[in-house]
């Protein structure tokens, strides 16, 4: 509810602006596989570190058209927080601002529907800073995998969330430049075409 206010709000408030169009309904056929590598897993403090997102039409991942943005390391990062996301220092020298970032986000992403494992999470590491910066939240349509695999296997919401390398591997979908923002980007989005086809195949055998 707070969330669905919120977004009413913004819509309101920037109709005219300059990122107008991104609260207009989308009416395309495309959707973006999202991605947000980060310097630790509590998003109330963690800052992005990468950010991949790549487009999906029809059943085809368009990895010609993906994104893919290294940030300026953040004050306080060390060597060690980078390597866990298999990053040097010097892989950051030439990174970009996060203003930067996540303007070049939202010009890439507009208004399709967003497509992430734990998206939730990767939304709420883009959007404090985006509403800090922009004034508003990424007003997007979203799907999350975690949430569509669970309903899939029948699993309840209140079960662990499951590893996204174990899923990965269950579907049959291989894994996409391991540690690298837009090799897991684009494994969400071969993820998310496996179980549109495997939905799919289970409503004409029914």
């Amino acid at each position: 509810m707070l969330k669905t206010l919120r977004r009413l709000v913004d819509r309101h408030r920037h109709a005219h602006g300059q990122y107008g169009w991104l609260f207009r309904p989308y009416t395309g056929e495309e959707l973006v596989a999202l991605a947000v590598q980060s310097t630790g897993g509590d998003v109330r403090s963690a800052e992005p570190l990468a950010i991949a997102a790549v487009r999906l039409r029809g059943d085809r991942v368009l990895t010609s058209e993906s994104l893919e943005l290294r940030l300026a390391r953040p004050e306080g990062v060390d060597a060690e927080v980078l390597r866990r996301h298999g990053l040097r220092g010097i892989d950051l020298d030439d990174g970009v601002t996060l203003d930067q970032a996540l303007a070049r986000l939202l010009d890439f992403v507009g208004n399709r529907p967003l497509v992430g494992w734990r998206l939730d999470r990767d939304l709420a590491l883009l959007n404090r800073p985006l509403r800090a910066r922009f004034g508003f939240d990424l007003p997007n349509a979203g799907i999350d995998l975690v949430q569509r695999y669970q309903r899939y296997h029948h699993h309840s919401r209140l079960e662990v969330a499951p590893a996204f390398e174990r899923v990965a591997a269950q579907l049959e979908v291989p894994l996409m430049g391991r540690h690298s923002v837009l090799g897991t980007a684009v494994t969400t989005a071969l993820m998310h075409l496996r179980l549109d086809r495997d939905a799919l195949l289970e409503r004409r055998s029914g």
